[in-house]
């Protein structure tokens, strides 16, 4: 009865030590998706940026050169900024 009580008690200490290897295991996984997630969100801001940047270009350009948008855009953002200034003023 003593030899049952202690092979049970081996068998749940085992068990035990089992599941929290998998525990473990689990949470590294968890905290490694959490980085992975936090590093494509910065990719999809990044790249939303990006295409609004692009989308502001082409409605500039019309269909033209996107170096003559880009200018374009900064001027507009100098003649912005100057119209600020005044108000502030």
């Amino acid at each position: 009865m003593l030899e049952d009580i202690k092979s049970n008690i081996e068998k749940l200490i085992s068990l035990y030590e089992t599941e929290k290897q998998r525990a473990d295991a689990l949470q590294a996984q968890l905290e490694q998706s959490r980085e992975t997630i936090a590093a494509y969100k910065e990719k999809v801001t990044d790249l939303d940026g990006q295409i609004d940047n692009l989308r502001l270009q082409y409605a500039f350009s019309g269909a033209g050169d996107p170096v003559l948008a880009k200018e374009r855009i900064t001027k507009l953002i100098r003649e912005i900024d100057r119209c600020i200034k005044l108000l502030e003023k």
